[in-house]
């Protein structure tokens, strides 16, 4: 198996000098070594032809056994030398200290075509940081992430990808809602792919002990690898990645809110410094299109992670690392300005990421008004997001009169379209007709664009737990189904029709569907 082995995270930063794979404190390393544990009986799953391209690999390597053996932890490749990431973070607002790779193990960085991977194995063992769990992922959390971060990718959103998943052929403990009642699963191995795996925490943690030294060396390598734009180290180079760093921070929760994505625990060692989608747990989609939603059952008294409230934790968050390179720039002012920016540029870009989904290209002054309604309306009774605004582009200004017909599916219960609630639609309606007539674009036109924003298909937690039932019985062809029909989220595709439909009544409640831990 040929890969361009470029490995420069391990070989330029300072590593753990205790070589044991025990739980413990570390300091003054970015890293420990750690061999992944070898699994009885490894089992190929699904591959991304995408990912193996862009790695330089070729189907017909992964036809061979070293391919299984190196992603699922069984072979260590020659010249390389696995380790696990030192962090910190702050979990649901409070100063978590060390934390760390618990059951993500990095086998090697990789260049192809000019560009960097990192490829890391999660559910490959225990390292230093696994504090007390053993280091392994299940089946269900592994189809989980697998399918999830491939359908970002093909949606827009930047995130980490994903090569590979597999059974490891053994048995893992697990107490899936944390109510006492543990049950054996299947163990399962993800390799994940990224630039570079870099989170807040991973500069939190220096900052915390009052490591300047290796806080600098950490920002001037992340600066030279991944920012080499903004130049040589200085006070001014530390300003511009830190601006840098939130823009993109931004970026990456407008395109959530874009898609209905709620990521449910955006703790800051959740938080990818490139600005990446990254740890996919218990994530879902908006069904009922609620600013209130998280599907984090943690979270479910305070719902600080809720799908209204992810820019505002993006801020937070920025605050945390801001506080954290402080000590490379020894002033305030400007890195609070950046952050007050984010909040400006927050409501600037929301607002035409809310006009593309609606198919305006001109600015009108009562845009936000006509969206702050149409919100308004969507929590009044319980309406499909994707499903609204996917049929939203097949509205004809001059047919008001049947428009609630056209998003009709949307709604969990049309019969309470009635009344007031029925009035604000048309209301609506007739705003919104008002206003395109503002716009050039004939229809066929707005629809096209609508179409190119709104995606038609996105992976609801129900499909992900069909996928995950029909496993656990050794049936996998699901998974790449979802995967296929994922890969093209904007188009028609009508083989996949049966997709495109609200939350059956079945998955409302059940386990997967609704509620998931941070174990999912």
């Amino acid at each position: 198996m040929k890969l361009n082995i470029k490995d420069k995270f391990n070989r330029e930063l300072p590593a753990d000098s205790n070589l044991e794979n025990s739980r413990r404190q570390v300091a003054e390393s970015c890293f420990s070594y750690v061999t992944p544990k070898r699994t009885s009986k490894p089992e190929l799953l699904h591959v991304s032809p995408e990912m193996l391209e862009n790695l330089g690999l070729s189907e017909t390597e992964v036809k061979s056994g070293q391919f299984l053996n190196v992603f699922t932890g069984n072979e260590v490749l020659a010249n390389t030398k696995p380790y696990a990431m030192f962090y910190g973070g702050h979990q649901f607002g409070n100063w978590a200290g060390q934390l760390g790779d618990g059951r993500a193990i990095n086998l090697c960085e990789v260049e192809h075509n000019g560009k960097n991977w990192a490829l890391q194995l999660k559910g490959a063992g225990e390292t230093p940081y696994s504090r007390t769990a053993d280091g392994l992922a299940v089946l269900r959390s592994s189809i989980r992430e697998y399918l999830c971060s491939e359908a970002m990718f093909h949606l827009g959103v930047p995130t980490t990808r994903a090569l590979s998943l597999a059974l490891s052929g053994d048995r893992v403990l697990r107490d899936v809602m944390y109510d006492g009642n543990p049950a054996y699963e299947k163990g399962a191995i993800v390799c994940r792919t990224a630039e570079s795996f870099l989170r807040f925490g991973n500069y939190q943690i220096f900052a915390a002990r009052e490591d300047e030294k290796n806080l600098k060396t950490l920002v001037d390598y992340t600066i030279k690898h991944h920012f080499p734009h903004l130049g040589a180290p200085s006070k001014e180079t530390y300003i511009a990645f830190f601006r840098e760093v939130t823009n993109r921070t931004l970026e990456m929760i407008i395109h959530w809110q874009r898609v209905g994505f709620v990521h449910g625990v955006m703790n800051t060692d959740n938080m990818s410094i490139l600005g990446l989608t990254i740890d996919y747990g218990p994530y879902g989609w908006l069904e009922g299109y609620d600013y209130g939603w998280t599907p984090n059952t943690t979270d479910r008294q305070h719902k600080r992670y809720r799908y209204g409230n992810q820019p505002n934790i993006g801020l937070w968050n920025l605050l945390q690392l801001a506080n954290a390179i402080y000590p490379l720039v020894e002033d305030a002012e400007p890195l609070e300005t950046i952050l007050n920016q984010y909040k400006t540029d927050f409501d600037k870009k929301s607002l035409n990421m809310m006009r593309s989904k609606l198919g305006l290209e001109n600015k009108d002054k009562n845009d936000q008004k006509l969206i702050q309604e149409l919100e308004d309306n969507l929590h009044l009774t319980e309406t499909d997001m994707t499903i609204f605004f996917r049929n939203l582009a097949n509205f004809k200004r001059e047919n008001t009169v049947k428009a609630l017909d056209i998003i009709h599916l949307a709604f969990y219960k049309p019969e309470a379209l009635v009344g007031n609630i029925e009035k604000r639609w048309k209301d609506w309606f007739a705003a919104y007709s008002e206003r395109l007539k503002l716009e050039k674009l004939s229809y066929a036109e707005r629809k096209v664009k609508m179409n190119q924003v709104n995606p038609k298909y996105v992976l609801r937690n129900y499909m992900a737990q069909l996928a995950i039932d029909d496993a656990d019985k050794g049936d996998y062809k699901l998974i790449d189904e979802l995967f296929q029909m994922l890969k093209k989220p904007y188009e028609e595709q009508p083989k996949y029709e049966k997709w495109f439909a609200k939350r059956p009544d079945w998955a409302r409640h059940k386990v997967g569907c609704s509620m998931l831990s941070c174990s999912s």
